[in-house]
């Protein structure tokens, strides 16, 4: 996983379970806010690819927004319930690049700069958050599926 630069947040992480990034130890993305990117090469086998059959990728939860990005080609920004994209043209049968780029709301930075010794990254002019605000769920939340659709 990776993140937008001059955000806060390392340039790149390894991930063994999709959580919010709340949850992470690191500070730089425990208060991040911004577009995150999830990388996974995933083997599609021929099985799914059967005549009349669409295939959907199931983003589960997110928060807050996500495009998904297929070997190279974007197919478009979910917003809302249900976070899913028909992938039937662009997955083939074989090695995928699979890219989702989450934004999360602005919030969980703003907290952050609240924070005892932060480096400021965000300005405002009415700080409505203090450091101990609550932080929003942000990122992949849920388990991420392959649909096959007839």
């Amino acid at each position: 996983m990776s993140f937008q630069k001059e955000r806060g947040a390392p340039e790149a992480i390894t991930i063994d379970k999709l959580t919010s990034w709340t949850e992470n130890a690191a500070e730089g993305v425990k208060y991040f806010s911004g577009t995150g990117t999830y990388s996974k090469t995933i083997e599609a086998p021929k099985s799914w690819f059967k005549k009349g059959t669409q295939l959907w990728i199931d983003l589960g939860e997110v928060k807050n927004l996500a495009e998904v990005i297929v070997n190279g080609k974007s197919l478009g920004v979910v917003w809302k319930k249900p976070f899913r994209v028909n992938v039937s043209e662009v997955l083939k049968s074989g090695k995928n690049t699979l890219e989702i780029k989450v934004t999360n709301l602005w919030v969980n930075r703003l907290i952050g700069d609240e924070q005892a010794n932060a480096k400021k990254i965000t300005y405002t002019t009415m700080p409505f958050y203090k450091a101990t605000s609550p932080l929003l769920p942000s990122g992949l939340l849920s388990e991420v599926s392959i649909l096959s659709i007839k």
